[in-house]
Protein backbone atom coordinates (compact mmCIF):
# COMPACT_ATOMS: atom_id res chain seq x y z
CA UNK A 1 0.00 0.00 0.00
CA UNK A 2 1.30 3.45 -0.91
CA UNK A 3 2.43 5.88 1.77
CA UNK A 4 1.54 9.51 1.06
CA UNK A 5 2.78 12.89 2.19
CA UNK A 6 0.36 15.67 1.25
CA UNK A 7 1.80 19.15 0.89
CA UNK A 8 -0.90 21.76 1.15
CA UNK A 9 -0.82 25.35 -0.01
CA UNK A 10 -3.17 26.85 2.62
CA UNK A 11 -4.02 29.86 0.43
CA UNK A 12 -4.75 28.06 -2.88
CA UNK A 13 -8.22 28.70 -4.25
CA UNK A 14 -9.26 30.70 -1.20
CA UNK A 15 -8.16 28.01 1.33
CA UNK A 16 -9.85 25.28 -0.69
CA UNK A 17 -6.76 23.07 -0.52
CA UNK A 18 -7.37 21.77 2.99
CA UNK A 19 -11.02 21.08 2.20
CA UNK A 20 -10.15 19.22 -1.01
CA UNK A 21 -7.58 17.09 0.80
CA UNK A 22 -9.99 16.17 3.59
CA UNK A 23 -12.41 14.64 1.11
CA UNK A 24 -9.70 12.54 -0.52
CA UNK A 25 -7.76 11.77 2.69
CA UNK A 26 -10.70 9.97 4.28
CA UNK A 27 -10.96 7.65 1.29
CA UNK A 28 -7.21 6.97 1.23
CA UNK A 29 -7.14 6.09 4.93
CA UNK A 30 -10.27 3.94 4.69
CA UNK A 31 -8.46 1.95 2.00
CA UNK A 32 -5.54 1.36 4.38
CA UNK A 33 -3.07 3.92 3.05
CA UNK A 34 -0.89 5.98 5.37
CA UNK A 35 -1.18 9.73 4.91
CA UNK A 36 0.67 12.57 6.59
CA UNK A 37 -0.06 16.23 5.92
CA UNK A 38 2.37 19.14 5.75
CA UNK A 39 1.34 22.79 5.36
CA UNK A 40 3.74 24.94 3.38
CA UNK A 41 4.73 28.46 4.41
CA UNK A 42 6.02 29.29 0.93
CA UNK A 43 6.75 27.64 -2.39
CA UNK A 44 10.38 27.09 -1.37
CA UNK A 45 9.21 25.47 1.86
CA UNK A 46 6.84 23.22 -0.10
CA UNK A 47 9.74 22.13 -2.31
CA UNK A 48 11.89 21.31 0.70
CA UNK A 49 9.05 19.27 2.22
CA UNK A 50 8.59 17.41 -1.06
CA UNK A 51 12.27 16.52 -1.37
CA UNK A 52 12.35 15.30 2.22
CA UNK A 53 9.27 13.13 1.76
CA UNK A 54 10.67 11.71 -1.47
CA UNK A 55 13.92 10.77 0.26
CA UNK A 56 11.83 8.74 2.71
CA UNK A 57 10.27 6.84 -0.18
CA UNK A 58 6.83 8.41 0.10
CA UNK A 59 4.42 9.42 -2.66
CA UNK A 60 4.14 13.22 -2.59
CA UNK A 61 0.73 14.83 -3.09
CA UNK A 62 0.73 18.47 -4.23
CA UNK A 63 -2.51 19.99 -2.95
CA UNK A 64 -3.45 23.32 -4.50
CA UNK A 65 -3.19 24.98 -7.88
CA UNK A 66 -0.65 25.16 -10.68
CA UNK A 67 1.83 27.08 -8.57
CA UNK A 68 2.33 24.35 -5.99
CA UNK A 69 1.91 21.58 -8.58
CA UNK A 70 4.65 23.13 -10.71
CA UNK A 71 6.87 23.98 -7.76
CA UNK A 72 6.63 20.55 -6.12
CA UNK A 73 6.77 18.74 -9.46
CA UNK A 74 9.83 20.77 -10.41
CA UNK A 75 11.53 19.94 -7.11
CA UNK A 76 10.91 16.22 -7.71
CA UNK A 77 11.97 16.29 -11.37
CA UNK A 78 14.70 13.75 -11.97
CA UNK A 79 14.53 12.28 -8.43
CA UNK A 80 12.40 9.20 -9.09
CA UNK A 81 9.82 10.27 -6.47
CA UNK A 82 6.21 9.61 -7.44
CA UNK A 83 3.90 12.67 -7.56
CA UNK A 84 0.14 12.85 -7.14
CA UNK A 85 -2.04 15.94 -7.59
CA UNK A 86 -5.07 17.03 -5.59
CA UNK A 87 -6.34 20.01 -7.64
CA UNK A 88 -7.59 22.86 -5.48
CA UNK A 89 -6.41 26.11 -7.04
CA UNK A 90 -7.65 28.78 -9.41
CA UNK A 91 -6.39 27.19 -12.59
CA UNK A 92 -5.52 23.48 -12.13
CA UNK A 93 -4.26 23.46 -15.71
CA UNK A 94 -1.68 20.70 -15.39
CA UNK A 95 -4.23 18.47 -13.66
CA UNK A 96 -6.56 19.24 -16.57
CA UNK A 97 -3.89 18.18 -19.05
CA UNK A 98 -3.56 14.88 -17.17
CA UNK A 99 -7.38 14.50 -17.27
CA UNK A 100 -7.54 14.08 -13.50
CA UNK A 101 -11.10 13.83 -12.14
CA UNK A 102 -12.56 16.37 -9.72
CA UNK A 103 -14.71 13.76 -7.96
CA UNK A 104 -12.93 12.65 -4.72
CA UNK A 105 -13.67 8.91 -4.99
CA UNK A 106 -12.32 8.67 -8.54
CA UNK A 107 -9.26 10.75 -7.65
CA UNK A 108 -8.59 8.57 -4.59
CA UNK A 109 -8.80 5.45 -6.78
CA UNK A 110 -6.15 6.89 -9.11
CA UNK A 111 -3.87 7.81 -6.21
CA UNK A 112 -4.21 4.35 -4.69
CA UNK A 113 -4.05 2.19 -7.79
CA UNK A 114 -3.10 4.36 -10.76
CA UNK A 115 -0.01 3.49 -12.78
CA UNK A 116 2.81 6.07 -12.86
CA UNK A 117 3.11 8.04 -16.09
CA UNK A 118 6.38 9.62 -17.13
CA UNK A 119 5.90 13.27 -18.10
CA UNK A 120 8.24 16.02 -19.24
CA UNK A 121 9.28 18.93 -17.07
CA UNK A 122 10.65 22.31 -18.17
CA UNK A 123 13.90 23.83 -16.96
CA UNK A 124 13.71 27.63 -16.91
CA UNK A 125 16.75 29.90 -16.71
CA UNK A 126 17.03 33.67 -16.50
CA UNK A 127 19.20 36.25 -14.77
CA UNK A 128 16.82 36.45 -11.80
CA UNK A 129 16.08 32.71 -11.60
CA UNK A 130 19.26 30.83 -12.54
CA UNK A 131 17.43 27.48 -12.61
CA UNK A 132 13.77 26.72 -11.97
CA UNK A 133 11.92 23.59 -13.06
CA UNK A 134 8.17 23.75 -13.79
CA UNK A 135 5.50 21.56 -15.35
CA UNK A 136 3.25 23.58 -17.62
CA UNK A 137 4.13 26.71 -19.60
CA UNK A 138 6.52 29.62 -19.75
CA UNK A 139 4.74 32.72 -21.10
CA UNK A 140 6.21 36.10 -21.87
CA UNK A 141 4.02 39.10 -22.60
CA UNK A 142 0.52 40.31 -21.97
CA UNK A 143 -0.51 36.98 -20.41
CA UNK A 144 2.24 37.23 -17.78
CA UNK A 145 0.93 40.69 -16.92
CA UNK A 146 -2.64 39.35 -16.84
CA UNK A 147 -1.60 36.52 -14.52
CA UNK A 148 0.02 39.02 -12.18
CA UNK A 149 -3.23 40.99 -12.02
CA UNK A 150 -5.23 37.76 -11.46
CA UNK A 151 -3.00 36.59 -8.62
CA UNK A 152 -3.41 39.93 -6.87
CA UNK A 153 -7.18 40.00 -7.27
CA UNK A 154 -9.09 39.83 -4.00
CA UNK A 155 -12.60 40.16 -5.43
CA UNK A 156 -12.58 37.49 -8.15
CA UNK A 157 -11.62 33.83 -8.26
CA UNK A 158 -10.97 31.14 -10.85
CA UNK A 159 -11.52 31.87 -14.53
CA UNK A 160 -13.17 35.21 -13.74
CA UNK A 161 -9.96 36.54 -12.16
CA UNK A 162 -7.93 35.52 -15.23
CA UNK A 163 -10.44 37.08 -17.63
CA UNK A 164 -10.55 40.36 -15.69
CA UNK A 165 -6.76 40.34 -15.43
CA UNK A 166 -6.55 39.80 -19.18
CA UNK A 167 -8.81 42.75 -19.93
CA UNK A 168 -6.76 45.01 -17.70
CA UNK A 169 -3.46 43.84 -19.21
CA UNK A 170 -4.56 44.18 -22.85
CA UNK A 171 -5.92 47.68 -22.25
CA UNK A 172 -2.44 48.93 -21.36
CA UNK A 173 -0.28 46.66 -23.54
CA UNK A 174 1.92 47.96 -26.34
CA UNK A 175 3.46 45.48 -28.78
CA UNK A 176 6.88 44.10 -27.98
CA UNK A 177 9.52 43.08 -30.50
CA UNK A 178 10.70 39.57 -29.69
CA UNK A 179 13.60 37.43 -30.78
CA UNK A 180 12.67 33.76 -30.34
CA UNK A 181 15.31 31.08 -30.83
CA UNK A 182 13.99 27.52 -31.15
CA UNK A 183 16.62 24.78 -31.21
CA UNK A 184 19.16 27.27 -32.52
CA UNK A 185 16.95 28.81 -35.24
CA UNK A 186 16.11 32.48 -34.72
CA UNK A 187 12.68 33.99 -35.41
CA UNK A 188 11.54 37.60 -35.04
CA UNK A 189 8.08 38.44 -33.79
CA UNK A 190 6.19 41.60 -32.83
CA UNK A 191 3.09 41.23 -30.78
CA UNK A 192 1.36 40.24 -27.57
CA UNK A 193 3.06 37.11 -26.28
CA UNK A 194 5.29 34.10 -26.74
CA UNK A 195 4.34 30.90 -24.90
CA UNK A 196 6.58 27.84 -24.57
CA UNK A 197 3.98 25.21 -23.69
CA UNK A 198 4.53 21.75 -22.24
CA UNK A 199 0.77 21.41 -21.68
CA UNK A 200 -2.20 22.48 -23.80
CA UNK A 201 -3.71 24.63 -21.03
CA UNK A 202 -2.92 27.78 -19.12
CA UNK A 203 -4.84 30.65 -17.50
CA UNK A 204 -7.59 28.47 -15.98
CA UNK A 205 -8.55 26.20 -18.86
CA UNK A 206 -7.52 28.30 -21.84
CA UNK A 207 -6.20 25.97 -24.55
CA UNK A 208 -3.25 28.02 -25.66
CA UNK A 209 -1.46 25.08 -27.36
CA UNK A 210 -3.96 22.39 -28.40
CA UNK A 211 -1.23 20.21 -29.90
CA UNK A 212 1.07 20.26 -26.86
CA UNK A 213 1.62 16.96 -25.05
CA UNK A 214 3.15 16.49 -21.61
CA UNK A 215 5.19 13.48 -22.72
CA UNK A 216 6.41 14.16 -26.29
CA UNK A 217 9.78 15.70 -25.41
CA UNK A 218 8.88 18.98 -27.13
CA UNK A 219 7.63 22.46 -26.31
CA UNK A 220 4.94 24.05 -28.47
CA UNK A 221 5.97 27.68 -29.01
CA UNK A 222 2.88 29.83 -29.59
CA UNK A 223 3.42 33.37 -30.85
CA UNK A 224 0.53 35.84 -31.13
CA UNK A 225 1.49 38.81 -33.26
CA UNK A 226 0.25 42.36 -33.10
CA UNK A 227 -3.37 43.01 -34.12
CA UNK A 228 -6.08 45.51 -33.22
CA UNK A 229 -7.24 45.12 -29.62
CA UNK A 230 -10.77 44.16 -30.70
CA UNK A 231 -9.31 41.24 -32.65
CA UNK A 232 -7.20 40.19 -29.70
CA UNK A 233 -10.26 40.15 -27.45
CA UNK A 234 -11.99 37.89 -29.99
CA UNK A 235 -8.93 35.67 -30.01
CA UNK A 236 -9.00 35.49 -26.21
CA UNK A 237 -12.49 34.01 -26.37
CA UNK A 238 -11.28 31.40 -28.85
CA UNK A 239 -8.64 30.20 -26.39
CA UNK A 240 -11.35 28.20 -24.64
CA UNK A 241 -11.67 25.87 -27.64
CA UNK A 242 -8.25 26.28 -29.25
CA UNK A 243 -9.79 27.78 -32.40
CA UNK A 244 -7.32 30.68 -32.25
CA UNK A 245 -4.61 28.50 -33.84
CA UNK A 246 -6.35 28.87 -37.22
CA UNK A 247 -5.91 32.65 -37.23
CA UNK A 248 -3.09 34.15 -39.32
CA UNK A 249 -1.98 36.16 -36.27
CA UNK A 250 -0.98 32.93 -34.50
CA UNK A 251 2.22 31.03 -35.31
CA UNK A 252 3.28 27.75 -33.68
CA UNK A 253 6.75 26.22 -33.66
CA UNK A 254 8.06 23.15 -31.82
CA UNK A 255 11.39 22.39 -30.25
CA UNK A 256 13.27 21.13 -27.23
CA UNK A 257 14.85 24.46 -26.24
CA UNK A 258 13.47 27.97 -26.57
CA UNK A 259 15.11 31.31 -25.76
CA UNK A 260 12.87 34.37 -25.63
CA UNK A 261 14.25 37.90 -25.76
CA UNK A 262 12.61 41.28 -26.32
CA UNK A 263 13.39 44.92 -26.97
CA UNK A 264 12.26 45.95 -23.50
CA UNK A 265 11.84 44.33 -20.03
CA UNK A 266 8.81 42.20 -20.94
CA UNK A 267 7.44 40.21 -17.97
CA UNK A 268 7.36 36.44 -18.06
CA UNK A 269 5.79 33.83 -15.82
CA UNK A 270 5.82 30.06 -15.38
CA UNK A 271 3.07 27.91 -13.87
CA UNK A 272 1.50 30.99 -12.33
CA UNK A 273 4.35 31.64 -9.90
CA UNK A 274 7.64 32.86 -11.37
CA UNK A 275 7.59 36.61 -11.94
CA UNK A 276 10.57 38.13 -13.75
CA UNK A 277 11.46 39.81 -17.04
CA UNK A 278 13.05 38.59 -20.27
CA UNK A 279 15.33 37.17 -21.48
CA UNK A 280 14.51 33.59 -20.49
CA UNK A 281 15.47 30.13 -21.73
CA UNK A 282 13.18 27.10 -21.43
CA UNK A 283 14.31 23.56 -22.20
CA UNK A 284 12.33 20.37 -21.94
CA UNK A 285 13.49 17.53 -19.68
CA UNK A 286 11.91 14.46 -21.29
CA UNK A 287 10.21 11.97 -18.99
CA UNK A 288 11.81 13.52 -15.89
CA UNK A 289 8.82 13.07 -13.57
CA UNK A 290 6.52 10.17 -12.65
CA UNK A 291 2.92 11.23 -11.97
CA UNK A 292 -0.14 9.26 -10.90
CA UNK A 293 -2.87 9.80 -13.46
Amino acid sequence: MRQFTAIVNPTAGGSAGAAALLRVARLLREAGAELETEYSRSLAHAQDLARGAGQRGRVVLAVGGDGIAGGVGGALSGTGTLLGLVPAGRGNDFARALELPAEPAELARILLHGAPRRVDTVEVESAVHPRTVVLGSVYAGVDALANRHANRSRMLRGAASYYAGGLRAVATWRPACYRVTVDGEEHTHRGYTVVAANSPYYGSGRMIAPGARVDDGLLDVVMIRHAPRRLFFALMKELKSGAHVDRPEVRILRGGQVRIEADRPVPYGADGEVEAVLPVTARVLPGALAVLC
